[in-house]
């Protein structure tokens, strides 16, 4: 099959669309590794003023802006059920921090690497997606080249990663965060154009891209082929390895978006950045609609995932529940999720 030929148009291709059966969550979906990652922003809270109720509706705007990217990233996740599912959730928190603290080192007044050159904002944010691009080819590589399970691999990401952006922060200050940035980087996360989140702009930008990728290109059928199923998918030609490399390096682009706007709106590099968010991303993607069996979902719907998400976290904190009562509401409405998918992916399967 030609490289230029989509999957639709050939008649090799044709039992992608029956991938429905047999589908094996093992197989990580790359496409929920690129939705999930630009949009979740780790305090909601923070986005919500106690004055008027239009500051709210912009505030929520930029906290949607941000979830909204990490969950983009996290909808690529999603699509992959099973253990390449799980490892790119864990793996995703420590690439947010890792780009935090680097990126926030290139471009800090305090001695920053690019400090004095005119272009430290420019030198930090392609730190910031070097980061991201490197964690994900080393995911890719282990993942694909030597065969090793998913699972381990970004398990065992997350804690080195985690480690060294803690390791980095102590040799470059003596505080716990990086601090100093550039206010014009700052904009990044906290200014607004024509009243609107600047970080919303570019969260509308990498989903636009994103939706264009899986749903005008051969790569984008590619990915929900190897979702649904791997093995059919090499069968038809599909180049099962690659899709999956270039997913796991999608998915650390994605966390190093979120990084950039979560690093603005802190005003700080910080090593603990995104360890709050797993549950967020995962939930905006599967209450969305990406599937955890893989195969299925789109970059608009975990837009609607991170909406419904946010407003539920905002309503129960503003009702002035428990912090723990949150945690539970909000797991309770993911795993009712969870299970309605379960139960539509068994009887997908059966019939």
């Amino acid at each position: 099959m030609s490289p230029h030929t989509h999957p639709s148009d050939s008649d090799e291709m044709r039992p992608e669309y029956d991938f429905s059966k047999g589908v094996r969550g093992k197989h990580f979906q790359a496409y929920r590794a690129g939705t999930n990652v630009v949009f979740l922003e780790p305090d909601v809270a923070e986005m919500f003023p106690d004055s008027a109720s239009v500051n709210h509706a912009l505030r929520l705007l930029g906290r949607l802006a941000r979830t909204k990217g990490v969950a983009d990233g996290r909808a690529n996740k999603a699509l992959q059920p099973t253990s390449r599912a799980k490892g790119r959730v864990k793996s995703r928190p420590s690439i947010i921090a890792m780009a935090s603290v680097v990126g926030a080192s290139v471009m800090t007044g305090d001695a920053g690497y690019a400090n004095g050159t005119g272009f430290e904002i420019l030198a930090g944010i392609l730190a910031f997606i070097a980061v991201g691009s490197v964690i994900g080819v080393f995911n890719g590589m282990c993942t694909t080249r030597f065969n090793m399970p998913p699972f381990i691999v970004t398990l065992t990401t997350m804690m080195f990663f985690s480690g060294a952006a803690i390791w980095y922060t102590t040799v470059h200050t003596d505080a716990s965060s990086i601090g100093n940035l550039p206010r014009a980087f700052i904009e990044i996360g906290q200014g607004r154009v024509a009243g609107l989140p600047v970080s919303l702009a570019v969260v509308l930008i990498v989903a636009g891209v994103g939706h264009f990728i899986l749903s005008r290109t051969v790569y984008g059928r590619w990915l929900y082929a190897v979702g649904l199923n791997p093995k059919a998918a090499a069968v038809s030609g599909v180049p099962v390895r690659r899709v999956i490399f270039w997913a796991f390096v999608i998915s650390g682009v994605c966390a190093a978006i979120s990084s950039v706007l979560y690093t603005g709106r802190l005003e700080t590099g910080t090593p603990v950045l995104g360890q709050r968010i797993l549950l967020d991303v995962v939930g905006a993607a599967v209450i969305g609609g990406v599937s955890l069996f893989g195969g299925k979902g789109k970059i608009v719907w975990t837009v609607f995932g991170v909406l419904f998400l946010t407003v539920i976290d905002k309503s129960l904190q503003l009702m002035g529940l428990p912090i723990a009562s949150v945690f539970a509401i909000k797991g309770s409405i993911i795993l009712a999720a969870a299970i309605i998918d379960a139960q539509r992916h068994r009887l997908l399967v059966r019939g």
